[in-house]
């Protein structure tokens, strides 16, 4: 189901941002487009912590003692942001934001560190971390999944054919594509966990990749097999979410893929039968609490919030004749963390800025749709 449209749709959604500017916690507006000054303000959390080493959770196997090194040393270019996966996601801020306002002063600042940290030489020794056999599942799914979207804004970027961004990173994207199409037919089971390994995650953006760089033979396996994982699920019991560390919704996750790879009459008929509360008149959803914002697993529901606005973004999308309700249920969901972002505690704002514009992203799609009609 590759379609220009889709493309074409996701190439303006990266060239037209969009951000909520809420006055308060309340206030709404049906048009929301990111201004340079949040712009700035959205960058600033990875500008920050993008050459920050320490502290750093580095999830690897000890090949062999070289393997005890910095994270610098073992990571020239995704050693920043506290982990491997949260370094590529922060990039992938940078990229967008920079593809919206190529001339603010702060894009220089994003100008001069691509130039910098993408060189072929970064790149080889981000792609030779990988090389032992013990390594080559570092970061599957998850990871692999935000390196294929920074590659695609690369891709979009109006800077980066004079500049050689995406060229240079192409090695590692070939690999992490290579490295899907040998993993997925050996997956017989989804992993339906809340948090990074959450196979329906990785699914969906590793789909948009194949989408925008129109891999056929990519998106088929994609698509495949998520209709083989999830099309006969029903009755997914969402209100046992979430769990304490989660901030992927297992149940909305796996509505929002289907709503990528499915046509609309058979994607309702599906949706009301994998969560058939949805459609109820009352429906629901209290978004999840943090008490404490210093812990590095308890903000994590902060980051659910903002990705279960992005679920019912998408499906508002998919489902137009819905779209006020699921809009509203985001929208909740949204402004329930969307003031903890910046100038929170680091544990939080290393990472949640990236989930924040990633759900207004989806938002957006919304509001391009209405104001065309």
């Amino acid at each position: 189901m590759i379609s220009k449209l889709h493309n074409c749709l996701y190439k303006a959604i990266t060239g037209i941002l969009f951000l909520s500017v809420f006055s308060d916690a309340s206030a709404q507006t049906e048009s929301m487009i990111l201004d340079e000054e949040m712009a700035k303000r959205m960058a600033a959390l990875p500008l920050h912590c993008i050459e920050t080493e320490y502290p750093n959770k580095l999830n690897q196997v000890l090949t062999d003692s070289t393997y005890l090194n910095s994270p610098k040393n073992l990571h020239h270019i995704f050693y920043g942001c506290f982990d491997w996966h949260s370094s590529v996601h922060g990039y992938w801020l940078l990229a967008t934001v920079l593809n919206q306002f190529p001339e603010a002063d702060f894009s220089k600042e994003i100008v001069t560190l691509f130039d910098k940290q993408f060189s072929p030489e970064n790149v080889a020794a981000e792609l030779k971390y990988f090389e032992p056999k013990l390594e080559k599942s570092f970061e599957r799914t998850y990871g692999w999944a935000w390196l294929l979207k920074l590659h695609a804004a690369l891709i979009f970027s109006p800077l980066d054919k004079e500049h050689g961004w995406s060229k240079n990173l192409q090695p590692l994207t070939d690999f992490i594509v290579t490295s899907y199409k040998e993993f997925l037919p050996k997956l017989v089971y989804p992993i339906r966990v809340g948090e990074h390994n959450n196979t329906a995650f990785g699914l969906s953006l590793a789909l948009d990749y194949a989408n925008t760089l129109e891999d056929r033979s990519f998106w088929d396996l994609i698509s495949n097999k998520a209709k083989e994982f999830y099309l006969n699920d029903c009755e997914c019991p969402l209100n046992y979410e979430p769990s304490g560390f989660d901030f992927i919704s297992p149940c909305l996750q796996e509505a929002e893929l289907m709503s990528k790879i499915m046509y609309k009459e058979d994607y309702e008929k599906w949706l009301k039968k994998f969560l058939p509360d949805l459609f109820k008149k009352k429906f629901t959803l209290e978004p999840g609490k943090v008490l404490d914002r210093t812990d590095g697993k308890l903000v994590h529901l902060d980051g659910l919030n903002f990705l279960r606005a992005q679920n019912f973004y998408a499906m508002a999308f998919a489902l137009p004749e819905n779209w006020v309700k699921f809009r509203a249920l985001g929208d909740q969901h949204l402004q329930a963390s969307m003031n903890y972002v910046s100038g929170s505690d680091y544990m939080g704002s290393h990472w949640l800025a990236t989930f924040l514009v990633y759900a207004l992203e989806q938002r957006n799609r919304i509001w391009m749709v209405e104001v065309s009609n």
